[in-house]
């Protein structure tokens, strides 16, 4: 029989997330490093990822050293993070180093690293996965997800834009023996590892959906033949006042990625923000091109909205068996900015699916799929699930976000 037939049997997939709060970088280093080999009891690690706040700043290369030195052979790759994720807690705006070590048997890594380029300079097999690491300041986030979509169709890519800091050339992506200031870091997964995401956009539609019916580029002048500002002006007349409140800060617009489907709910439109007005013409500014006959609805975000709908799509996944590890790539504007509690994400996360150790970082975008095309986001949790698999499951591993 072949690998995935009768009786095969999966080799364990081992993952380890620690984190340290330590303020001096030999400190932190030590805790984390000493964790996370607890964790893997004894199993080599193969693939290292380090999230790591701007207080360890000055230590940024001689933290990439000894990490290398501390688990020879595993192949490296991170970046700076104004907060950070692992061991259970999200660790938000104090010192924090996350650390997660995989050991991945019968997975094959293909590390890259693009400075303009939209593809991988490297070849990567058709049936891979991608975890990426981006600097927000240098590349086009959105051109790459493009091309890799169309490259590497109905395979799944996950990460986020680098956090820990607001200019140029300040933030550091690992990959490898190498550190870069600029770019996109990646790794290519490919073999017997199944990577399942989960995107929570944390909004729920208001009103009910129209079709775009008149627009250019990303402002829509009507919808359903009527002025968006008019049908806004309606929406917030029929508003309690907790929702008109949100109007003021918390409304977006979403987008139905799926022209096929006779009727939508919340997580299915790709949720984008509004970024302008025309009390004139009564068009709006959309930060998203749009095009005639779309489907289009409003949505508003809260604490309340964002917790349904994660608890939501988890739960679709609690069916499944645990996963070894997970990754959470979340918006610097979730954690307790939203919330008012720490550690909500991560807490949902083992409420469904128990004990998982999970590891990331609060991005300053995140990047998952929706409806199976790949988009950066705004005000999301992006989760990926890793479970061991033979490699003929791997090859069609499922997008639920």
């Amino acid at each position: 029989m072949g690998p995935g037939g009768p009786g095969a049997t999966l080799r364990p997939v081992k993952w380890a997330s620690t984190v340290s709060t330590a303020r001096e970088s030999k400190v932190a280093l030590a805790e984390a490093i000493s964790a996370a080999r607890q964790d893997l009891g004894g199993a080599p690690a193969d693939l290292l990822l380090a999230f790591v706040s701007p207080h360890h700043e000055e230590a940024y290369e001689a933290l990439g050293d000894s990490l290398r030195s501390a688990f020879p052979g595993a192949l490296l790759l991170g970046c700076s993070a104004h907060s950070v994720i692992g061991g259970g807690q999200e660790v938000e705006e104090v010192p924090g180093l996350a650390l997660v070590a995989a050991h991945l048997p019968g997975v094959h890594l293909h590390p890259f690293h693009l400075a303009g380029e939209p593809l991988p300079a490297v070849a990567v097999p058709p049936d891979s996965d991608f975890l990426l690491l981006a600097d927000p300041f240098s590349l086009d986030a959105e051109e790459v997800l493009r091309s890799l979509d169309a490259h590497y169709p109905g395979r799944a890519k996950l990460g986020g834009l680098a956090s820990g800091a607001g200019a140029p050339g300040h933030n550091v992506l690992y990959l490898g023996q190498a550190l870069a200031r600029s770019g996109c870091v990646g790794v290519a997964l490919e073999g017997e590892l199944r990577l399942e995401t989960v995107v929570a956009q944390g909004c729920r539609p208001i009103g009910q959906p129209m079709f775009v019916t008149r627009c250019e580029g990303n402002v829509v002048y009507e919808l359903d033949g009527r002025s968006p500002m008019e049908v806004l002006g309606e929406l917030y007349a029929a508003a309690d006042a907790r929702e008109r409140a949100l109007f003021q800060g918390s409304l977006f617009l979403g987008l139905e990625m799926r022209a096929e489907r006779s009727a939508s709910g919340r997580g299915d439109y790709l949720v984008r923000n509004l970024v302008g007005a025309d009390s004139d013409t009564g068009s709006l500014h959309v930060a998203a091109r749009l095009r005639e006959r779309q489907v289009v609805q409003f949505h508003l975000r809260d604490a309340h909205t964002a917790d349904e709908d994660l608890r939501e799509r988890l739960a679709r996944c609690s069916e499944d068996e645990p996963p070894a590890g997970a990754l959470l790539f979340s918006c610097l504007g979730r954690g307790r900015q939203l919330y008012g509690v720490s550690d909500h994400d991560v807490g949902a996360l083992r409420e469904h699916l128990g004990e998982v150790p999970v590891g990331g970082f609060f991005c300053n975008g995140e990047i998952g799929p929706v409806e199976g095309r790949t988009f950066l986001h705004g005000y999301t949790s992006a989760f990926g699930f890793f479970r061991p698999a033979p490699p003929d499951e791997a090859a069609s591993a499922r997008l639920r976000g």
